[in-house]
């Protein structure tokens, strides 16, 4: 049954368990579709050429909220009266799409995909990659024609930087699969498929015990006596990490020192310390419940030092998060001074703030806690990314290798050493 379509029947349309249509009484061939998630968009419906005979053909005007009604039914009227004339649109669009360069496809699917269904943070990222790494070497090539002897060439160019270059693949490959999947590029065409990816080290660091009875000292030093500033903060960390400035100590707030402490006790993301705020603390159940984080809505267990860490936060007015910041009301930007004062005075220069989420994984999995209980700990959304732990969680096969080794070792009659005793030195 067909209605006049106006805004008051756009408005009472509901979702079904289907997708459907509704069709206007005034201009057949136009109307409205239904999607079952309840998004509406105005379609038109037309042959090209005249006769029963003429292929028909269907297309998507724009959102509802785009235009107003009058507006898309002269939209529909002209591409009506053009199909009479064997004009094609739908085939005019499509060869459009296929005609679309690298950098243009790019653009789309930065602007239609990652903005719309990526945090803010990754299109961020996605765009970087994008302007900085796809755009300048393969932006002006017809994105239907790119082969892949040419992506490979450009994925070696890239060396330098190897997982930047796999990083870089990854997102040309999205970029096609999005083209595929929106009639920009045929079903067939991705040739960031099969491109070999760079094999990349592991940058994981964990701290031992002696490295995190330094780290305990200089935390402790750090908020009251303070400590000896070695480096110059207007140079660059990487040439002034090693020069001296004699009789000077800096003390480091209250707040960066907490920072660190919960991100070593509870292995969150810097983010997730850094953004925390009060309403997201459950004291009673000891629990941080995040609205959102990398992998979604997040729960952290908190244990006794984490809590012992909270309570000693004092509430600022008018700011809503627990790690306080220079600008009134805001959360603190970042640990780089602070971990880098730090670092330098422990002599881990080598460690990232990242590397303390390893070392409370590497603890975890060490006390055989097994790498589904570590796994939940750290908000793994899969179970993969937990299993670069897996040759720490060894405690059984430590024993094991002990039992066979001391059997063979007494059959053999060797004098087995005595453990040695080693004392920990303070900072």
């Amino acid at each position: 049954m067909a209605v006049k379509i106006t805004w008051r029947v756009i408005e009472g349309l509901q979702p079904a368990e289907q997708s459907y249509f509704v069709w206007d009484s005034e201009l057949k061939g136009f109307g409205v579709a239904v999607s079952v998630n309840g998004v509406k968009s105005y379609v038109v419906k037309y042959r090209v050429g005249k006769g029963r005979g003429a292929p028909t053909r269907r297309m998507t005007i724009c959102k509802v909220n785009i235009k107003p009604v009058d507006e898309a039914r002269a939209i529909a009227r002209k591409l009506i009266g053009d199909g009479v004339e064997k004009k094609d649109a739908v085939a005019q669009r499509k060869e459009q799409n296929l005609a679309c360069t690298v950098a243009e496809l790019a653009e789309i699917f930065h602007a239609q995909h990652v903005k719309a269904k990526r945090k803010p943070s990754t299109a961020t990222n996605y765009k970087i990659c994008i302007d900085k790494q796809i755009v300048p070497h393969l932006g002006r090539v017809k994105a239907k024609d790119l082969k892949r002897t040419q992506v490979a060439r450009w994925h070696t160019e890239l060396n330098d930087t190897p997982a930047a270059a796999n990083k870089a693949l990854a997102v040309l490959s999205s970029i096609y699969s999005f083209g595929q999947k929106n009639g920009y590029v045929p079903e067939d065409v991705n040739p960031a498929r099969k491109v070999e990816k760079n094999p990349e080290q592991s940058k994981e660091r964990y701290l031992s015990k002696v490295e995190l009875l330094r780290l305990g000292d200089a935390l402790r030093l750090a908020e009251t006596t303070g400590l000896p500033w070695l480096i110059d903060m207007q140079m660059p960390p990487e040439k002034a990490k090693h020069i001296p400035i004699k009789n000077r100590t800096t003390i480091i707030d209250r707040f960066a020192v907490a920072a660190i402490r919960l991100l070593i006790f509870t292995g969150a993301r810097l983010r997730e310390i850094l953004h925390l705020k009060w309403e997201y603390v459950d004291f009673e159940r000891g629990l941080l419940l995040l609205p959102d984080s990398k992998t979604g809505k997040k729960t952290i267990v908190l244990n006794p030092p984490a809590l012992a860490v909270l309570n000693s936060l004092p509430r600022i007015e008018n700011c809503e998060y627990l790690i306080s910041g220079k600008i009134k009301g805001k959360p603190r930007a970042d640990l780089k001074r602070p971990w880098l004062i730090i670092s330098t005075a422990t002599k881990l220069t080598d460690m990232r703030l990242h590397d303390l989420r390893h070392t409370y994984a590497s603890y975890g999995a060490g006390a055989g806690l097994g790498l589904p209980i570590v796994g939940k700990l750290l908000g793994h959304a899969q179970s993969a990314t937990t299993e670069r732990y897996a040759h720490l969680d060894n405690d059984p096969l430590k024993r094991g290798a002990s039992i066979i080794g001391n059997e063979i070792a007494s059959a053999m009659g060797e004098v087995m050493p005595s453990a040695e005793v080693i004392e920990f030195k303070r900072i």
